[in-house]
């Protein structure tokens, strides 16, 4: 049985009724009149509601954007000529030939490529064999090479000769590159070498 509280009147129904309102107040629980009704009618009855907003995001549109990076040539630049100076039958002809310059500009993901160096024979007069400094008296070292880009450049010394050999490679590049080294030349001069002014032509090539 349901005793009175104090200071309330209506019987045991009003004050069970009471006692649900305040109940549903401090739980914050929103009582609708219907269920206010029942709560009147029935004590057990108890009714609420709870409503709650859809999250969504603000609208939006996707746009597809493209472009093209243009690639250009693998090249390689040298000296049109060099005069080495001069040097007795016998002894040694030091001199630098000259910036050689590979340019990359295919802007590979992996780039590499393979710089080499011939010669023709070295002549002077009529061209007889008298007359006639083989291409492998002489040397090619391409010393230090600098680079841009990202590239490895790897010298190799070579004693020159009418085939192509590989004097610089590049490897593991990424993107435009170049390499420049500036190679030293020697030339033996045989003992039997008679005198005049030896032309020759040396090829760097690369692929």
């Amino acid at each position: 049985m349901v005793e009175p509280t104090p200071g309330l009147t209506g019987g045991p129904m009003f004050t069970s009724a009471f006692r649900i309102l305040a109940a549903a107040s401090v739980m914050g629980i929103a009582l609708y009149p219907a269920a206010a009704s029942a709560v009147m009618l029935r004590p057990a009855a108890l009714a609420y509601s709870s409503s709650s907003t859809p999250s969504g995001g603000d609208p939006s549109a996707n746009t597809t954007v493209t472009f093209t990076v243009t690639i250009g040539s693998l090249l390689i630049s040298a000296p049109a000529s060099v005069d080495l100076g001069a040097g007795l039958p016998g002894g040694k002809i030091d001199g630098g030939m000259g910036n050689v310059v590979v340019t990359d500009n295919r802007a590979n993901l992996a780039a590499a490529w393979v710089a080499q160096a011939s010669a023709t024979d070295w002549t002077t007069g009529t061209r007889t064999a008298a007359e006639t400094i083989p291409a492998g008296d002489v040397t090619y070292d391409p010393g230090t090479v600098s680079t841009t880009g990202n590239i490895t450049a790897n010298p190799t010394p070579i004693t020159l000769s009418n085939a192509a050999q590989t004097v610089v490679s590049g490897t593991a590049g990424v993107g435009n590159n170049t390499a420049t080294w500036d190679p030293a030349l020697q030339v033996s001069v045989p003992a039997a070498a008679v005198g005049g002014g030896y032309t020759g032509i040396i090829t760097d090539s690369v692929s």
